[in-house]
């Protein structure tokens, strides 16, 4: 059932004279004599609306003079042209109705961060937040669009495992009545199970690491979307990523442009990140970049936020670094042909220094070597014994990939810190609100 007011945008549009009904928020107010100007705030943006004493009941207007900053009101008027309006359309109030009072607002613009984090469930409602949050139901919408296109299946893995996925070191533990469980670091062992039915699947659930480090790119809790295809090696994978991101980031932008330039983004610095393919390097590769950067790096180290960052500055677009060493990376991607101490991994790097968005490989389909590697990595074969019938049972080549989509956000938004992706961010030290 469509609502049976008005929202600023539909204002907005309407010709003058044209009657609107309101509801929302005080954004701003300043009272003067008999008069009152309130910009008023919705989902859709903000409008100034004019009360006169005159045009309103001594009731409304008493209301009126009472009205602060975020009380929420309902706005009946004409609309009516002025360039001296902020947005060069105003409301000509003939009623005002107050919802609900608000007692001074505690948020003004100057406030440090973790004033606003302590109060971020007010700090929801500024315009900056409402901006990314708009961009990033858009990307996912466009993922999720982009999917079901391509015959992708979504389902629905759980949270509470009885294995670890990525490592023990950042496993958050919890009692599951009288055992021991963790949070879910990845869907990706029960996505592998779902391919030998239904093939080509995803899901976004959400993932948690205990990382202890705190940086501008890491949460505890993240929303992750996932991929797993049967049949698909390393390069087919790659291939559905690029196109994903492509397609994702130029939705983003064909329909957020408003709320991107809000946020002062440099929309020209994404544009390059609708074409694919993208670009390819070796982890190699890589490494000899950094050293001619002067980079103190070996081969096998793991590439850092300086590393990557520095890496980014190479590319104006995305690009994909391939065939990482064997002991940096998890104990089911395959190893490479002829290199057993590579596997077919792959990270896609996002430019501009956001570095990592995407992390996927090719999987160990033969059982007696993926045996061996849970047990190099000091895993009990007891936990994954459901995970080594996968490839008892007419076990196939498959791959599949992880995005981290506040990562995704944090480099269409242009914004620094990851924080400001996700409504409610959770990272050590912070578990409130």
């Amino acid at each position: 059932m469509a609502p049976k007011w008005d929202t600023v945008a539909d204002a907005l549009k309407k010709a003058d004279g044209e009657e609107v009904l309101l509801r929302g928020w005080v954004h701003w107010i300043h009272k003067l004599g008999k008069k009152a100007f309130i910009r008023v705030r919705d989902h859709t943006g903000v409008i100034q609306a004019v009360a006169e004493k005159a045009s309103l009941s001594s009731e409304e207007w008493k209301a009126v003079k009472k009205l602060t900053r975020e009380s929420s009101v309902e706005v009946r008027g004409r609309v009516r042209s002025d360039p001296r309006a902020p947005s060069g359309k105003e409301v000509v109030a003939t009623s005002v109705k107050v919802f609900g009072y608000s007692p001074p607002f505690p948020i003004w613009g100057r406030e440090d961060v973790d004033f606003l984090l302590d109060h971020r469930h007010l700090w929801l409602r500024s315009r900056r937040m409402t901006a990314i949050m708009k961009v990033r139901e858009t990307l996912l919408s466009a993922m999720r669009e982009w999917l079901k296109r391509e015959g992708w299946w979504e389902v629905h893995p759980p949270i509470l495992t009885a294995s670890a996925v990525e490592g023990g070191a950042t496993l958050f533990e919890v009692k599951y009545f009288d055992k021991k469980a963790y949070l879910s670091q990845s869907a990706q062992l029960y996505l592998e199970a779902l391919i030998f039915s239904l093939e080509k699947v995803w899901s976004l659930t959400p993932s948690f690491r205990a990382e202890k480090s705190r940086t501008r790119r890491h949460l505890a809790e993240y929303w992750h979307l996932e991929l797993e295809g049967a049949w698909y090696s390393m390069e087919d994978m790659m291939e559905v990523a690029e196109e994903l991101v492509a397609y994702a980031v130029r939705r983003a932008v064909e329909e957020r442009r408003e709320e991107l330039e809000l946020l002062g983004r440099d929309i020209s610095k994404l544009e390059p990140a609708f074409e694919t393919p993208y670009p390819r390097i070796t982890y190699d590769e890589a490494i000899e970049i950094l050293k001619r950067k002067g980079f103190p790096v070996s081969w096998g180290d793991n590439l850092g936020a300086d590393e990557e960052r520095a890496l980014t500055e190479e590319f104006e677009k995305p690009f994909f670094i391939t065939h990482f060493p064997k002991k940096i990376k998890a104990f089911y991607m395959k190893e490479a042909p002829g290199r057993p101490e590579v596997v077919l991994g792959f990270d896609l790097l996002a430019p501009e220094g956001y570095g990592e968005i995407i992390g996927g490989s090719e999987r160990e389909e033969n059982i007696d070597r993926l045996l061996e590697r849970i047990r190099e990595e000091g895993y009990d074969p007891a936990n994954y014994e459901w995970y080594l019938d996968l490839r008892r049972y007419g076990s196939v080549p498959h791959s599949g990939f992880g995005l981290g989509l506040e990562r995704v956000v944090m480099w269409v938004t242009g914004i620094d810190h990851i924080r400001d992706t996700i409504p409610f961010p959770r990272f050590r030290g912070r578990i409130y609100p």
